[in-house]
């Protein structure tokens, strides 16, 4: 019997019913006229925070019509590998079953990098919240996912993912998921003091730090931007990538969306002294 990886945030992050969650969905992709992309940066909050936001990301992966979606996650839980495979059998969402691309596991067998580690995502959340998204536009697509620790070696672990679905002639898109400057005495990081004028700043300077060395496909910048800043938590997911990007020509960089939680309807009281970055932004199919 395949390994099935089951949901640990149905019912926190999302909704647990398929009903629910399809109706969810269905508001989040209402007129959006997708543009084709190999690449995407979503956020992986709550989808009453970031849904609306990382839907326009995933759309535009999902009118270019892979055959495998690649999705490098972040590592909130303890992980000490440079990046973690789950290796086989499918991942549970409440809309169903996703299969793990096999064959693409197998040829990433003999990387250094790249390990197979199942209990890596067990509990960890930035890749299971995307996948019902992805189910609810690609239904039969092949997903890999892999959380990449921020480092030197981050980059590196786009490539080799992108030679070896060129090696296998996959049609593939790759998908970075994190969430940007979490800003606040809730999260211990108050540099530009409490109240809006803080939550502005995280926003409009912290935030835009971290996008901008996205948009110069700068891998090594983005991991250094967030150990000094503190503005993304899945720094080696984006730097996964962005190499990933220059290996199948990727060029420019286009932002979508650039929001926080304290601009949710309803919850401006709550964001007052704290709040969290959500970027959605693609690099549309090479020419």
């Amino acid at each position: 019997m395949p390994a099935v990886r089951t949901p640990c945030r149905a019912g926190q992050f999302y909704p647990s019913d398929a009903a629910a969650c399809r109706e969810m969905l269905e508001g989040f992709f209402a007129g959006i006229q997708p543009q084709p992309a190999t690449g995407a940066v979503v956020p992986h909050a709550g989808w009453v925070y970031s849904g609306a936001a990382a839907a326009r990301g995933i759309a535009c992966i999902g009118a270019a019509r892979p055959e495998t979606v690649v999705l490098f996650g972040a590592m909130h839980t303890a992980d000490v590998n440079p990046a973690s495979l789950y290796p086989t059998g499918h991942w549970q969402s409440p809309l169903g079953l996703s299969a793990i691309d096999a064959e693409l596991v197998k040829e990433l067998r003999t990387s250094e990098l790249i390990c197979a580690n199942t209990s890596g995502h067990r509990q960890e959340h930035s890749i299971e919240v995307l996948l019902p998204m992805i189910q609810f536009k690609l239904p039969n697509v092949a997903i890999l996912p892999i959380t990449v620790r921020p480092s030197k070696r981050a980059g590196q672990v786009g490539r080799e993912v992108a030679g070896a679905c060129k090696r296998l002639s996959r049609k593939a898109a790759y998908v970075a998921s994190t969430d940007l400057t979490h800003y606040g005495p809730a999260f211990g990081y108050v540099p530009a003091g409490l109240g809006e004028e803080g939550v502005r700043w995280a926003k409009n300077v912290n935030d835009r730090q971290f996008i901008e060395r996205i948009a110069a496909m700068d891998e090594a910048g983005v991991i250094e931007q967030a150990a000094a800043n503190r503005n993304a938590c899945g720094a080696g997911a984006v730097a996964a990538l962005i190499g990933a990007m220059h290996a199948v020509g990727a060029q420019g960089y286009i932002e979508l969306s650039h929001t926080t939680s304290a601009e949710v309807p309803g919850m401006a009281g709550r964001g007052t002294e704290n709040a969290v970055g959500y970027e959605a932004g693609i690099f549309p199919v090479p020419e």
